[in-house]
């Protein structure tokens, strides 16, 4: 696996255990900041992202299915 790619997962892996686990709608958010995380720091994209951007876009987006679950994550780690 090359060292780039190594790292940006290492990095992913570290953001998620600040998004806790839990029923589908928390999973969802889990599975989707991993996708969208892993394609902002990937070489390919087009558009820079923080992490806080990518998780307050994934909830954006989710809300639509899921309007009245509230989604969990630690908010002081992805206000920093």
């Amino acid at each position: 696996m090359p060292q780039k790619l190594k790292q940006m997962r290492e990095k992913v892996l570290e953001e998620l255990n600040h998004i806790p686990k839990g029923a589908l709608p928390q999973g969802e958010l889990r599975a989707m900041y991993w996708m969208q995380r892993m394609h902002s720091l990937g070489k390919k994209t087009t558009i820079v992202q923080t992490a806080k951007e990518v998780i307050e876009k994934c909830i954006i987006y989710l809300k639509k299915d899921y309007s009245n679950f509230e989604f969990k994550y630690d908010k002081e780690f992805f206000d920093q």
